[in-house]
């Protein structure tokens, strides 16, 4: 399992949003980017550099994957039909870690990912510990029984800032059906996200 470093809300700063609509985000109290310099005026980004920021937005959005599965979903994404970024967003969405946020079984794409590898997680009633895994449609994800009891998921549960998106069937407060591939226009980013312009990236 990858392990972000750095503090995640950096991230925020550093793109000027609050990309996962997070209350705790340090970008409500401080606009301007982490570090010495982040108070100095930013120059017009080149289209590269709005390229990059898109990939690194959307990248950071999921759980700051690893540069190397993320070119290799995008890579997946360029080969199925229909359009490239509109595949990206689905196989993304499709990744078990973030079937289990969307639930709203974890108050972090951070924490999903945690509860996946600690074991807490059950695709179609079998544990599965593996937070890149493809979920498909009809799939059903459950809480072990541990996990019921957890207070991180309770608090999860509870949050107002999120609600469960339509592609994703509640049964109860323990268990979720994945029920489409979802589209762009579906999924309910905190942020405007570009998947064009990651395509455009990876196709120079």
């Amino acid at each position: 399992m990858s392990k972000r470093k750095s503090a995640k809300y950096k991230l925020d700063r550093r793109m000027g949003e609050n990309i996962w609509g997070r209350p705790k985000s340090s970008v409500n109290r401080r606009s301007y980017g982490p570090g010495q310099h982040g108070q100095r005026r930013k120059g017009k980004l080149s289209d590269y550099g709005l390229q990059l920021r898109a990939k690194q937005k959307l990248k950071g959005y999921y759980g700051d994957v690893t540069e190397k599965q993320f070119k290799a979903t995008y890579q997946e994404a360029s080969r199925m039909k229909g359009d490239t970024g509109q595949n990206l967003i689905g196989l993304l969405e499709q990744r078990l870690d973030m079937v289990v946020y969307r639930s709203k079984f974890a108050p972090t794409i951070f924490a999903a990912r945690q509860i996946v590898s600690h074991g807490h997680i059950r695709v179609n009633g079998v544990k599965c510990n593996i937070a890149s895994r493809r979920v498909k449609v009809g799939d059903v994800i459950s809480l072990g029984n541990k996990a019921k009891e957890m207070a991180l998921i309770i608090e999860a549960q509870n949050l107002p800032e999120r609600e469960v998106p339509d592609y994703v069937a509640q049964d109860g407060t323990d268990k979720v059906t994945f029920v489409r591939v979802p589209s762009l226009d579906e999924v309910p980013y905190p942020v405007k996200m570009e998947p064009n312009l990651v395509v455009e990236f990876y196709s120079r």
